[in-house]
C-alpha cells in the first residue's frame, strides 16, 4: 500500500483521477517517477498560467532567496512587496485607468473571498449578499454559503447563511437580473436589500458559463441604482486566462471589489489579495489578517510575472490566437459528433465543450489520460471537459493536446458503436 493510502484523507480528489506520483515538471509538462510525460491541460486549476517552472520566474526567485531576502514578514513592509505593489499600480491598474487599494489576505482565494465579504457587510451594515446560480466562491463558510454546488456544500455540517440566489445569464432561460431589480423595488418580495452581489463573469467549476458584457453592464447599473457593491470574484478567470488581464474588461464595468489568488503570483506560489475602490477601505488595522499574508516569494515571481507579461499586449495577443486554435477544432469535433456533444463554452484559454451525457466527459478525461494529457471536467453534472492549458503554450504542444483528446472522441465513439449494435 502506498504512503498516500496509509496517511492521507480519503478527501483528496484529483489525485483520484491522475493516480500517478509526479516527480518534475517544466512548461505544460509534468513527468512522473517513472519518467512518464502527461500534457497538462489542467494547470493547477488555474494557479499555472505562465507553465510549470517557467525559467524567468525561477530565476528571480533563485536570485531572491540566494540574496537572503525576507521569505515570510507578516503584513510588514518589505522591498519584495514594495516591487510588487509598484509593478501592480504600473502595469496592471493605471493602463486600465483602475484606482483600487491591495488588500493581502490569507494565501488562498477562499479567504480573498471572506474578506470580499466581510468587508462590503461592514461598509453597508447590511447582512445579505446576492450569488448566483453554479457560482464557486471556495469551501470556507463564507465562501462556501454563496457557492451553489451541493457537494461542496454538503461537507459543511452547518446551516449555511446570508446568500440569496439568483438565476446567472442562460440559467433555465430566467432573465434573473429582471427578477432581482423587480425584487428590490417590491416591500413585499422578502428579498432583504443585500449588501453586495457576488459573480464570477465567467463560471469555473460551474461550466463555462460566460456573462455578456450586455449582462455585466446591467447588473453593474442596477448595483449602482440600488447602492449594492459588485464583487468580482476573478479568481479563476483572472490573470489573463479569459483573453485579458481581469476578466470583466471588456464589459467596461469597474466593481467596487475584486478578488485575486490563483496565477497572481505566476509561479504556483500561494497568494491572494483583495482589491477595493479607495472609499471603502475602513478596517481597522488588523481587523482582517492572517499569519501567511506576507509570503514575500510570491511577490517575487508576481511582479516577475507582470514585468515580464504584462507591459505590453503580446501575452493577450497569443492568448487569442491559441484560444482561436481551441474554438477551431471544438467546433470540428461538435460538428463530428452532434450526438455526443452539445455546445462549446467559456472563452478565452478557459474554454470547454459540454457532453449530451456526464459519462462522455468522464470517459473522455480518463482515455485522455491514459495517452499523455491531464484534462478535467467541470459543471452541476461533470458534464464538461475543460481545456485549461497554461497561457504560455506553443501551437504546437496545443495541437498534440488538441489531438489527444480528438483521438480520446473518436474512440469513445466507437465504442459506443460497437454497443449499440
Amino acid at each position: 500500500m502506498s504512503i498516500f493510502k496509509q496517511q492521507e484523507s480519503q478527501v483528496q480528489s484529483y489525485a483520484r483521477s491522475f493516480p500517478v506520483t509526479f516527480k518534475r515538471a517544466n512548461g505544460c509538462w509534468l513527468t512522473t517517477k517513472d519518467d512518464q510525460q502527461y500534457l497538462d491541460f489542467l494547470a493547477g486549476a488555474g494557479s499555472l498560467n505562465y507553465g510549470h517552472n517557467n525559467p524567468l520566474l525561477k530565476d528571480a526567485l533563485i536570485k531572491y532567496i540566494s540574496d537572503d531576502g525576507i521569505a515570510h514578514g507578516l503584513d510588514m513592509h518589505s522591498s519584495a512587496k514594495a516591487d510588487f505593489l509598484t509593478a501592480f499600480r504600473n502595469h496592471i491598474l493605471k493602463p486600465r485607468n483602475l484606482d483600487y487599494k491591495v488588500q493581502f489576505t490569507g494565501p488562498t482565494g477562499t479567504n480573498a473571498v471572506e474578506a470580499a465579504l466581510k468587508l462590503a457587510r461592514k461598509v453597508t451594515g447590511r447582512q445579505q449578499i446576492v450569488a448566483f446560480t453554479n457560482g464557486f466562491h471556495g469551501c470556507s463558510m463564507g465562501a462556501l454559503a454563496a457557492t451553489g454546488n451541493q457537494h461542496h456544500r454538503g461537507g459543511a455540517g452547518a446551516p449555511l447563511q446570508g446568500i440569496s440566489r439568483i438565476p446567472f445569464e442562460g440559467y433555465a432561460n430566467i432573465d434573473g437580473l429582471s427578477l432581482f431589480e423587480t425584487m428590490l423595488s417590491d416591500n413585499s418580495s422578502g428579498l432583504d436589500k443585500p449588501a453586495a452581489v457576488l459573480l464570477e463573469t465567467v463560471q469555473g467549476e460551474g461550466g463555462l458559463n460566460v456573462a455578456s458584457s450586455a449582462w455585466l453592464q446591467r447588473l453593474s447599473s442596477i448595483c449602482n441604482r440600488h447602492d449594492i457593491l459588485l464583487i468580482i470574484d476573478d479568481i479563476q478567470a483572472g490573470c489573463g486566462r479569459t483573453g485579458t488581464f481581469f476578466s470583466f474588461e471588456p464589459s467596461g464595468i469597474k466593481p467596487d471589489i475584486v478578488t485575486l489568488s490563483k496565477s497572481i503570483s505566476g509561479f504556483g506560489l500561494p497568494m491572494a489579495l483583495v482589491l477595493l475602490s479607495p472609499e471603502l477601505d475602513i478596517w481597522a488595522p488588523g481587523e482582517h489578517n492572517g499569519t501567511f499574508r506576507g509570503n514575500n516569494h510570491a511577490f517575487v515571481t508576481a511582479t516577475a510575472t507582470i514585468e515580464l507579461y504584462w507591459r505590453n499586449n503580446q501575452l493577450e495577443q497569443h492568448i487569442a490566437e491559441r484560444a482561436t486554435q481551441i474554438t477551431q477544432s471544438l467546433e470540428q469535433t461538435l460538428a463530428q459528433y452532434p450526438q455526443l456533444f452539445s455546445e462549446i463554452k467559456g472563452r478565452g484559454l478557459m474554454q470547454g465543450i459540454s457532453c449530451r451525457e456526464s459519462q462522455f466527459a468522464s470517459d473522455i478525461s480518463k482515455l485522455c489520460f491514459k495517452n499523455g494529457m491531464i484534462i478535467e471536467t467541470a459543471g452541476p453534472n461533470d458534464e464538461v471537459v475543460k481545456f485549461f492549458c497554461p497561457l504560455t503554450i506553443t501551437e504546437d504542444e496545443l495541437t498534440q493536446g488538441l489531438s489527444i483528446f480528438q483521438n480520446a472522441v473518436n474512440q469513445l465513439a466507437l465504442t459506443l458503436t460497437k454497443k449499440a449494435s
